[in-house]
């Protein structure tokens, strides 16, 4: 079992998708999890929608840790500052910092160049998917910094070697989504004397609350979207990728994965751990020997 009981964690974007999901699963291990965004149930972000971060704090709980939500924009280097003053009060320590902050869902463009690109949600992505994981991290290293084992995940979309080979929808999304990975090694680099430990991860085709709208479906009739795209088969819970998180934030020797970048996929093979369905899917691996190659939609040997 991951025991993550002496740690302390802050997901900062922790209101739904990857964000919960990883949240969650760092509780049920027993960490303290400050969970941070915009929405909550007194305000919504202008995502609009109703998830909340007391929700998953609630849920942070009820899988066995302690969930503590903090309205926060992450924008916002004041808002930022007192939170992490707030986590030094309480703990005097930060061991696990997960910079999941995203945001772009309602402002990305499919394929579209950059002259012809909505040039303000473009670079309102950029804010919301760079600028925010920097400000956070220029507030709260420094604490974590000071137990040696600390360790920093960015969160993602794609591998370093897919991303490197792949252009991704368009130009912010692009840089929105490469960015990450080099803020991995830049924290690794930068944690290296310190005794940290950063990580960039990317989960798979997520069925995050988003997605699920989107197909018209439920985490629990999920399989039905497949009938509308059958490579929709090898997606994965958000829960997958937090308990690849949670076992790595348990590892002692997870220094060896310093300045990586990495799915969830590898990790569920790396620590022996499985979606809610018992299942271990291996989504990036998939979507470069099946989906992209053009074959007909095939999981076995992939989940």
């Amino acid at each position: 079992m991951t025991d993550l009981r002496d740690r302390v964690a802050l997901v900062a974007g922790a209101t739904r998708g990857a964000g919960r999901g990883i949240a969650v699963e760092l509780g049920a291990a027993g960490a303290v999890v400050y969970c941070t965004g915009r929405s909550t149930r007194a305000a919504r972000s202008e995502y609009d929608r109703p998830e909340t971060i007391e929700d998953t704090a609630d849920l942070v709980t009820a899988a066995g840790g302690t969930g503590i939500a903090v309205p926060t924009d992450h924008l916002d280097p004041g808002a930022v500052a007192a939170l992490v003053a707030r986590v030094e009060r309480d703990h005097g320590r930060l061991d696990v910092l997960v910079n999941d902050i995203w945001g772009g869902e309602m402002m990305v463009e499919w394929d579209v160049p950059v002259w012809e690109h909505d040039l303000d949600n473009g670079l309102r992505t950029l804010r919301l998917a760079v600028e925010t994981h920097l400000v956070t991290a220029h507030h709260a290293l420094g604490l974590l910094a000071r137990t040696p084992g600390g360790l920093v995940v960015e969160v993602t979309d794609g591998t370093d070697a897919y991303n490197a080979e792949n252009y991704r929808l368009n130009v912010f999304y692009d840089l929105a989504k490469i960015a990450p990975i080099r803020l991995a090694r830049s924290w690794a680099h930068e944690l290296r004397g310190h005794g940290g430990t950063a990580v960039a991860v990317t989960p798979g085709w997520l069925r995050s609350e988003i997605m699920l709208e989107q197909f018209g479906v439920t985490a629990d009739t999920w399989r039905d979207a497949c009938a509308a795209e059958p490579h929709f088969a090898i997606s994965e819970s958000p829960r997958f990728v937090g308990r690849g998180i949670a076992a790595l934030a348990a590892d002692p020797d997870r220094h060896r994965w310093n300045g990586r970048s990495t799915s969830s996929g590898e990790l569920g093979r790396a620590y022996g751990v499985d979606d809610v369905d018992g299942s271990r899917p291996d989504a990036w691996r998939y979507v470069t020997e099946v989906q992209d190659a053009g074959l007909p939609a095939d999981t076995t040997g992939y989940r």
